[in-house]
């Protein structure tokens, strides 16, 4: 009796795994207990899917090379094949086998475990690589220079992997070329990697994290030899190189090399010592810091930064902040937030909140785990806590980073070469300083691989950049790093927190200065959850066609659009050709709406996380004080656009956590 149609597909699937398993390893293997079901015979008869088939057969190649390079090397990823194909998890199998990870300018981010699209040893091997190659190509004095190499705490006990596993082999496929390496002997926050290139003068920098993301991920961050993060062409440059470099060397998986070779330096202790000295630039009031009675909070969200930090204070000659307990060692598991990130506001912030009431501190500094990014928080007058949005906080630091360059620099000639940025999706609130104020101000594409080879370029011209900073907490306060930092941008909040408490002003009190000197910029930014990229593309598309095919929206419930850019097709209407000046990326959605009451929102996908981001913003020129008024209205338009343009019962999307 011949099977059904599923039966025979789900046997053949079954079948076809033992079988390529079995090529492998010249007998059935024992440890995969598959039933065979139908003879192969009977799968034609029941109408088996040839394009299935070829799926399977890919699988099961991808599975069979994986078990091979791995076999004897991580015996813990090889394991957690084999219980998936016992269990009979083609699901699974077809997530970690059925592509490769995409090496992209974010370099690469995904979950820990086995298979191609995934985080562990083999493709951090071939990664490198890759990677290696590219290297040699563009440098010719690689082995003179070198690379450094950083991590974070991250750990995945399932499969083996770490961020100090994969560090150490990254580490290993350098040294085997001859290619000196600067590898931190202890975790380290990310900015502390791209210090190091330009500090050092090398020719690239890696750095091991998956930032803010979920404990069961990991990332592999790449910067140039300009210490900021690669942009194209070398992101399909590096690609190409993988693809190429995909069979391990000989010494790959020998990870003693890097406890043996004269090719490894360990930088730790020189750049700890030379990073503080550097950022020592920015303090301008070290007696007030010595005498201030502010108290501060410090949380590291389980991650890397509670050492820096607190070093970072000694330097600006405080007193060193609370620091809160549950969350000041680095421990992967994250166990007591539902998410690691301080971005996502109060709820992370719960045990600072009770050490801060305990201690009588009123000003909170959270960095997210990979110690990059800063979020800060303060008690007001009525007992509640403001916790600042990125754009907020950009505007205070933007505000005080000015202000005492101003206040060092007395020469008005001076101005004419001093920059601010930011990217396209933040405030423009520094535009508008730098309109009053005289100097320039740049706005970029999203993230800080933009801002940071702009501001290197500026400063090979001469110029001056004295702040930038994107409305995801992310703040450049020192152009000695290249890339946000959080560290720094800890303590300079600090200090201006504490000149501030000696005219009796708090941060949200100095916030209204601002906008009352230079115009109210109110904002509000969130995102939606969508797992599934066909809806995500929809989405897009239906946008791009609205009113019949290449029309954008003319309105969005009451509020009528006066403009509309897209930085994925190229197309911007307020230029006279329609052709965008800022890049454009087909790999990434990005559309902005300008409306007639001057509102500019911008809706586009993130390229490390499962979510469709908004940004709207609402800009009022000086003297218009009525915040209120101003929020209601941005509030009115926010809801219109997640009704009409993103429609997310209809698209199933998931709403932020609350």
């Amino acid at each position: 009796m011949a099977a059904s149609a599923e039966e025979a597909r789900a046997a053949a699937a079954q079948w076809l795994l033992w079988d390529k398993l079995s090529e492998v390893h010249g007998k059935p293997d024992p440890v995969l207990p598959l039933q065979l079901g139908p003879s192969r015979e009977a799968m034609p008869e029941a109408g088996f899917d040839s394009q299935i088939f070829a799926s399977r057969v890919r699988i099961a190649t991808l599975i069979s090379h994986q078990k091979i390079v791995t076999k004897r090397k991580n015996p813990k990823t090889s394991e957690m094949v084999k219980q998936l194909v016992a269990d009979g998890n083609t699901e699974e199998l077809q997530q970690c086998f059925g592509s490769r990870m995409e090496f992209g300018t974010a370099g690469l981010r995904a979950a820990m475990g086995p298979g191609t699209s995934r985080m562990n040893d083999l493709t951090i091997i071939q990664t490198t690589q890759g990677f290696c190659r590219y290297l040699e190509k563009s440098f010719s004095d690689l082995k003179k220079k070198g690379v450094v190499i950083g991590y974070d705490a991250r750990a995945h006990p399932p499969s083996g992997g770490s961020s100090n596993r994969f560090a150490r082999l990254a580490a290993t496929t350098f040294i085997s070329q001859g290619v000196p390496v600067y590898l931190f002997s202890g975790i380290t926050p990310t900015p502390f990697v791209p210090y190091t290139v330009t500090h050092l003068k090398l020719s690239a920098g890696i750095m091991i994290t998956a930032s803010h993301n979920p404990k069961q991920d990991n990332g592999y961050k790449v910067y140039w030899e300009n210490g900021s993060q690669i942009i194209a062409p070398h992101d399909k440059g590096i690609a190409h190189a993988i693809e190429e470099n995909l069979e391990p060397w000989p010494q790959a998986w020998d990870d003693s090399l890097v406890d043996t070779s004269s090719l490894l330096h360990d930088p730790y202790s020189s750049i700890n010592k030379d990073y503080l000295k550097d950022i020592q630039k920015h303090c301008f009031h070290r007696n007030i810091n010595k005498e201030t009675k502010l108290k501060f909070v410090h949380t590291s969200v389980h991650g890397v930064g509670h050492e820096f930090v607190q070093s970072a204070f000694k330097a600006f000659d405080f007193s060193p902040p609370f620091a809160v307990p549950e969350q000041k060692e680095p421990d992967p598991e994250f166990p007591t937030v539902k998410y690691p990130n301080p971005e996502e506001g109060k709820g992370v912030l719960t045990l600072s909140f009770a050490l801060a009431e305990k201690e009588g501190a009123r000003i909170i500094l959270a960095n997210d785990p990979d110690a990059d990014r800063l979020a800060v928080a303060e008690k007001q007058q009525s007992g509640e806590w403001k916790v600042f949005s990125g754009n907020e906080l950009g505007a205070l630091l933007g505000w005080w980073i000015f202000t005492c360059w101003k206040n060092k620099n007395r020469d008005p000639g001076a101005i004419k070469d001093i920059y601010m940025l930011s990217s396209t999706v933040s405030s423009k609130i520094l535009r508008a300083i730098a309109l009053k104020e005289g100097f320039h101000f740049e706005e970029t594409l999203t993230g800080f691989k933009w801002m940071g080879n702009r501001a290197k370029q500026l400063i090979d011209q001469g110029k001056t950049v004295l702040f930038a900073f994107e409305e995801a907490i992310g703040y450049m306060c020192s152009p000695v790093v290249l890339d946000k930092d959080g560290v720094s941008a800890a303590v300079i909040a600090a200090e201006m927190s504490s000149f501030l408490a000696t005219k009796n002003v708090s941060l949200s009190q100095q916030l209204k200065n601002i906008y009352n000197e230079y115009g109210y910029h109110v904002t509000e930014a969130s995102y939606f959850i969508c797992y599934d990229q066909k809806i995500i593309k929809e989405l897009f598309e239906k946008l791009r066609n609205y009113d019949g095919k290449s029309t954008y929206p003319k309105t969005c419930g009451r509020f009528s659009v006066s403009g509309v850019r897209d930085l994925t097709t190229g197309y911007d209407s307020n230029q006279s050709d329609k052709k965008a000046v800022l890049p454009t990326s087909k790999s990434s959605q990005m559309i902005t709406f300008t409306f007639n009451n001057g509102c500019v929102a911008t809706m586009r996908t993130s390229g490390t996380e499962p979510k469709i981001k908004y940004y709207a913003e609402l800009c009022a020129p000086p003297g218009n004080s009525d915040f209120e008024k101003l929020k209601k209205e941005l509030d009115e338009l926010v809801n219109a656009i997640e009704k009409y343009f993103f429609e997310p019962e209809k698209n199933n999307l998931q709403s932020k956590p609350e």
